[in-house]
């Protein structure tokens, strides 16, 4: 069966995980996955992400990560380019997520990168998500 959403399924199956304390969660791989989960990894909202070569498509394993009392790091994670309304934002009109707090993720011309970082070369791509 084909999804129309992969890359929602890959936020729902990681918000679900966190709340449900899981250690790990097994997403089907994609490039734009692995770029989520990149950047999801170098702003600590995640341990670490392995790539599984299995079966025909592969997996994606996010390593989920916890506080130090075992609170959760990912408080909300929410798609906002959907597929049947897409979000393209120019370099000077990226919102900040929580007056900053959290991070967009877009999708560029660079690659997958964070609201930051898109900013600061003023490129503009896809909105795809917000963390926080």
């Amino acid at each position: 069966m084909s999804m129309s959403d992969p890359l929602a399924d890959m936020l729902t199956r990681i918000r679900n995980g966190v709340k449900a304390r899981f250690d790990s969660v097994d997403i089907p791989l994609s490039k734009l996955k692995v770029g989520v989960a990149k950047v999801l990894k170098e702003e600590g909202y995640v341990n670490d992400y392995h790539i599984i070569d299995q079966g025909v498509q592969g997996t994606l394993r996010v390593d989920l990560k916890y506080g130090s009392n075992s609170e959760q790091v990912i408080t909300g994670i929410r798609r906002v380019s959907k597929p049947g309304l897409r979000q393209y934002k120019k370099g000077s009109n990226i919102p900040k997520v929580m007056s900053g707090l959290g991070v967009g993720i877009l999708s560029t011309s660079q690659g997958v990168v964070t609201d930051r970082r898109a900013r600061e070369l003023n490129i503009g791509g896809e909105l795809l998500c917000e963390v926080w």
